[in-house]
């Protein structure tokens, strides 16, 4: 037998029928990325059962030196989970790992396996009173597992944080096939390292995540969502202070978009109507939360925020979402950006961070000299104005016949310039989205010297033999 064969038959042995496929049909669906822009081949798909499986299997790549593929929804946005073409990786996918432990109201934690898919766990917190407080679009695929590897962001960021912020503890397997365990939350803990933090956002290159300690909250017993059209960026930015003043912690959300995207949107959506009369040069998404003991003072507070915005001319018009339907209306337009940018035509995307108070100098400036340096563009910004995150959008000209080979050609080149503007600007490439390969490059050419060596130290201390995810982040 060759040494594959034999890896492959150990493997087989280890994990069973339901644990390992060769089969091409069964693992094509998780050999191409969520977005279609990387395919790769694998020499197996390995679904473990149990945490003590992945440590085994680990252990059983390390000796024979095949390189692992950590995967969870594969619904990433930097092709970080996709193999490559070389085919002699295992993707090993977390999927069958899905149990939630336990829902602790006392501790208001969930501890969760890394296969449960964000959903689920939304809905087994509610069960019990409680909510897990990060959401994206993604959320009915998007696993545990894969969130914390990317450190995932979403609308809820403003109040909560990442989910850097929202793991208080953690079990992985490293590149030996040794278990690090530290589920058990601490709130004070001064052994060294957060070794936890370590991981997170590492992209399962130097560890993969099999379980998680979250940390939840209380449901929400009543929420306000607010919609106003404003002049400019930099008065949404006035708007975010005035709105952080008047409603302090309640303030869960604010979204802004330009009138492109809110075009675009209605466009995309037939039954989609505009929340205001009037043409406005930018949009704000506000939203409100209060749990049982703030739920009866909220409609006051939110309507104080609208009635001082006007008086101080920060709004143009605004209104307040009149039931739970008009408020998730609100909500799908902002959710619907995306999709109905996509079908405009081909575009390049760039989930970018600035400094929170530099965003809207940056699209300012960014705008204009992108659509100048490439004739016929559109650039567009859309995104988490109170995180400094914008997902800053340029969509090729009108009469762009062939999409991916512009995507591939001016589109590149486009990605370059933007990528130089955000670093000239002291922020970040990747907000919330990760590395994976579709950055991976960028990072190295743009990323602090001092910075890149210290992730790649870590990367050799913990994966000497280069098996974790390979071509990724570093």
């Amino acid at each position: 037998m060759t040494e594959t064969a034999q890896f492959l038959t150990a493997a087989a042995d280890l994990l069973g029928p339901k644990g390992l496929t060769t089969d091409p049909a069964e693992m094509a669906p998780w050999l191409t990325d969520w977005r279609g822009r990387f395919t790769g081949r694998a020499l197996a798909l390995a679904s473990p059962a149990d945490t003590a499986e992945v440590a085994a299997l680990v252990k059983l790549c390390a000796a024979h030196g095949v390189p692992i593929v950590p995967q969870g929804g594969n619904s990433g946005m930097s092709g970080g989970a996709t193999p490559d073409e070389v085919g002699n990786a295992v993707v090993l996918s977390l999927r069958r790992m899905a149990a939630i432990r336990k829902v602790d109201v006392q501790t208001r934690t969930a501890t969760c396996e890394a296969g449960v898919i964000l959903q689920v766990l939304h809905e087994a917190a509610e069960r019990e009173g409680m909510r897990f407080p990060l959401s994206l679009g993604g959320k009915g695929s998007a696993t545990v597992g894969g969130l914390i590897s990317t450190n995932a962001g979403g609308t809820q960021v403003l109040r909560h944080g990442s989910m850097r912020a929202l793991v208080l503890g953690l079990e992985a397997v490293l590149a030996d096939g040794s278990v690090f365990n530290q589920l058990v939350p601490l709130k004070k803990d001064n052994r060294g390292f957060d070794l936890k933090q370590l991981l997170i956002g590492s992209e399962g290159t130097i560890g993969i995540v099999t379980a998680a300690t979250l940390k939840l909250e209380p449901a929400v017993a009543a929420r306000a969502v607010l919609w106003a059209g404003v002049d400019s960026l930099e008065t949404a930015r006035a708007l975010l202070l005035h709105a952080e003043g008047v409603a302090g912690g309640a303030l869960e959300g604010f979204e802004v978009m330009p009138r492109h995207s809110l075009q675009a949107v209605l466009s995309h959506l037939p039954d989609a109507r505009a929340p205001l009369q009037g043409d406005h040069a930018w949009h704000v998404l506000i939203e409100l939360v209060a749990d049982a003991a703030g739920a009866e003072a909220l409609p006051a507070m939110a309507e104080a925020l609208l009635v001082s915005a006007f008086e101080q001319g920060l709004v143009e018009d605004a209104t307040i979402a009149a039931s739970e339907a008009q408020a998730e209306a609100f909500w799908l337009l902002r959710e619907s950006i995306a999709p109905a940018e996509r079908a405009l035509g081909p575009a390049v995307q760039h989930d970018i961070s600035v400094a929170v108070e530099k965003m809207p100098e940056f699209v300012a400036h960014a705008v204009p000299t992108i659509e100048a340096a490439f004739p016929g563009t559109t650039a567009v910004g859309f995104g988490h104005l109170g995180d400094g995150n914008i997902h800053f959008h340029v969509l090729a000209p009108a009469a762009t016949a062939d999409g991916p080979a512009w995507q591939a050609g001016e589109g590149k080149t486009i990605s370059r310039m933007v990528h130089d503007l955000v670093t000239d600007w002291g922020g970040s490439i990747s907000a919330e989205h990760g590395i994976g390969q579709l950055k991976r490059d960028e990072l190295a050419r743009l990323g602090d010297p001092v910075a890149m060596g210290m992730l790649r130290a870590v990367k050799q201390a913990l994966d000497p033999q280069g098996l974790l995810n390979p071509g990724k982040l570093v």
